[in-house]
């Protein structure tokens, strides 16, 4: 049985909850996880954006393109819990390091933050292009931390369909007469 590993750092149902990062190896649910989290969360009153991380970020560069960009970063500032789902699972350039940088840093100890990877922390660092930025965001998401530790099969794995050797009728050849 193969098995991983998916840490949740924190559960963000109030205001002013520090950031979470649930991290395994693909299919075990860290994307179920932390849209439960969501819901949870408003379900209580809370705002929730859940976003994939590089959809995130183009957006981001694209709203810099029709001064837009300010505004756009103050709702990501202003929610209540912000889910970034599959962080750092493509290399960032120094622009995206830029961008989560300033994220995490306004929002950290104001307002909850839940990424989703792939990756520990070492090899998110790898994946963001301004060192220094990387380690400053990254040392912030963890400085308060709460930990939850799930074992399982990837769920994919589990729902694939299989094949059922238990009845299967010999086929048939049209007899020749």
């Amino acid at each position: 049985m193969a098995r991983s590993t998916t840490k949740v750092d924190m559960v963000p149902l109030r205001k002013n909850e520090p950031e979470a990062r649930t991290s395994s190896s693909v299919g075990v649910g860290k994307t179920f996880l932390a849209t439960a989290l969501g819901h949870i969360a408003v379900r209580r009153g809370r705002s929730v954006h859940f976003e994939r991380a590089d959809t995130l970020l183009k957006r981001l560069k694209a709203t810099r393109l029709d001064n837009s960009h300010d505004a756009e970063v103050r709702k990501l500032l202003r929610v209540d819990v912000l889910i970034i789902d599959d962080f750092a699972l493509r290399p960032m350039d120094v622009t995206d390091t830029a961008e989560v940088y300033e994220i995490i840093v306004e929002r950290h100890r104001r307002a909850s933050t839940i990424l989703t990877s792939n990756r520990d922390p070492g090899e998110m660092l790898a994946q963001m292009a301004d060192p220094l930025l990387a380690q400053s965001a990254i040392d912030r998401l963890h400085s308060n931390a709460h930990e939850l530790v799930l074992d399982g099969e990837s769920y994919r794995r589990r729902q694939r369909p299989g094949i059922d050797t238990t009845h299967h009728p010999e086929p048939s050849c049209p007899s020749r007469h």
